[in-house]
């Protein structure tokens, strides 16, 4: 279990085999996303006051916020799960 632990930034850590999507907050989909997180009791707040940068969707509809860049998390995510994240290239059928 603490293998799949990844950093999100200030010391919190999300369990890599529970993320579906590591997304950038700009969008207005997903400002209502936090919003209706906030009202389910689903939002979990990791910025620590800062800016939010990322926003992370788990397995379970939580939606987790972190003040790290997305790029950043992304590469954590396939520094330490290696095996875990290959992408796929599109090959012709």
């Amino acid at each position: 279990m603490l293998n799949n632990l990844v950093n999100i930034g200030f010391g919190n850590f999300v369990n890599s085999t529970r993320v579906l999507i590591i997304l950038s907050p700009d969008s207005a989909p997903l400002k209502r996303l936090k919003e209706e997180a906030r009202v389910e009791k689903k939002l979990v707040d990791a910025t620590y006051g800062r800016r939010t940068r990322t926003v992370i969707i788990m397995d379970s509809n939580h939606v987790i916020l972190s003040s790290v860049q997305p790029e950043t998390i992304a590469h954590r995510f396939t520094e330490y799960g290696g095996q875990n994240f290959k992408l796929k290239e599109n090959t012709p059928k």
